[in-house]
């Protein structure tokens, strides 16, 4: 897991910190809420923005981020190609293609799950968005991704929507790893700079065939996933250093959509059990509510639609209710509006429930709907859509909602 540089405030300090190191990996656990700030570097860098980016909770729950610039974006479901076209779009990614440069200044990004499945540049996707939020610190941003129903599945062993390309890769990550003896911080955070080249080496093989009947390969890509995506495994601690709902600046960034019995179970209990459980350090597996009311049921964070559901498949009660519940739940966590993905979105980024729910999954991935990508920008609380240039105009089209 990659180290980020932070600075630990606690009680006793405040006004005092002192820099360190802390590496939030599979088995460390920050008591007492886990607050940090951005390191030294950052905070000067983000003094123009309005003060340090400060993060509660571990995983992180609540996000400070004074004037910063917020951009959201769909699932990306392992397309590594239209990943970089909506962060070259949302203006944080050099559009070189091989440049994995942040180019977001103080921007927070945010990503609202469902990385994996359905393309097959999964760990690449991963290890970009860690490296971009190592950069981005450095200048005084962040990158934040939150976990969707499809990571869950994979912690779960659920490889039914795995692209036989997702298999591929993690054997070749896990050959790559062994170069590094084991150092799983440089290879992780390097791997999105050698993955394209690795595949294209690998298809060359006599190993690169993905035949039905090569059922010893088939084997080989199933053991290499499960060893690194089960409870434990490095990647399932990778993606338990994410939350399930995170709030930035009081908008609330989740898979699924936050409903008013999460809010009455604890937001920060919901991401802690998560990531327990991810890491494999929960105890009582057996527990329905651990953690079920993230990670399934229809009404789960990670899995409900009440939000994203296309209008024409709900009646108007049924969607003055929806606005109904969204407003008593924003109202309840004293936030101003929240973002979800999930649900593919036919007519691109959209508003629903009055404007207070934005669905921000468009489909973008091949294995999807191959859609044109789309962000969502959120600038002192006023949310506008950035699409890719369209045939009939000649430079980018930005909707302004609000």
């Amino acid at each position: 897991m990659a180290v980020l540089p932070f600075r630990l405030l606690t009680a006793a300090t405040t006004g005092l910190s002192f820099s360190t190191s802390v590496c939030l990996s599979r088995r460390h656990r920050v008591t007492g809420g886990g607050r940090f700030v951005l390191s030294s570097l950052s905070c000067r860098a983000a003094s123009a923005a309005g003060g340090p980016i400060t993060v509660t909770g571990d995983p992180p729950t609540f996000v400070s981020a004074p004037g910063r610039r917020i951009v959201a974006v769909g699932d990306l479901h392992g397309d590594i190609n239209q990943t970089r076209a909506a962060l070259v779009m949302a203006g944080v990614l050099c559009p070189e293609s091989d440049g994995h440069v942040w180019t977001g200044g103080q921007t927070v990004l945010v990503q609202v799950g469902d990385i994996l499945d359905r393309g097959e540049d999964e760990i690449a996707i991963l290890s970009l968005l860690s490296s971009l939020n190592m950069q981005a610190k450095s200048q005084g941003g962040a990158v934040f991704q939150v976990n969707g129903n499809h990571e869950t599945m994979n912690v779960e062993g659920d490889f039914r929507y795995v692209d036989p390309g997702s298999f591929d890769e993690c054997i070749r990550f896990l050959e790559y790893l062994e170069e590094f003896d084991g150092n799983w911080d440089e290879a992780f955070v390097n791997w999105v700079n050698v993955s394209q080249r690795s595949k294209e080496e690998y298809r060359a093989s006599t190993n690169g065939d993905w035949l039905p009947l090569n059922f010893v390969k088939k084997q080989k890509g199933f053991a290499a996933r499960a060893s690194l995506f089960k409870q434990g495994g490095p990647l399932a601690c990778e993606l338990a250093r994410h939350p399930v709902v995170l709030n930035v600046n009081d908008w609330i960034f989740c898979h699924g959509g936050l409903l008013p019995h999460h809010v009455q179970y604890g937001i920060e209990r919901i991401n802690t059990e998560v990531s327990n459980w991810m890491q494999g350090l929960s105890e009582d597996t057996d527990d329905p509510d651990l953690p079920f009311i993230a990670t399934r049921g229809y009404d789960s964070v990670v899995w409900t639609r009440l939000y994203s559901q296309d209008s024409v498949e709900r009646t108007q009660r049924s969607w003055n209710l929806c606005s109904v519940i969204a407003e008593q739940t924003l109202k309840s966590v004293g936030a101003k509006g929240m973002v979800v993905g999930h649900t593919p979105q036919t007519r691109g980024v959209n508003c629903k429930c009055d404007g207070k729910v934005w669905c921000v999954d468009v489909g973008m991935s091949y294995g999807v709907l191959n859609s044109r990508p789309e962000v969502l920008e959120i600038v002192n609380d006023r949310p506008r859509v950035l699409k890719e240039q369209r045939d009939s105009y000649d430079e980018m089209e930005v909707l302004d909602y609000l």
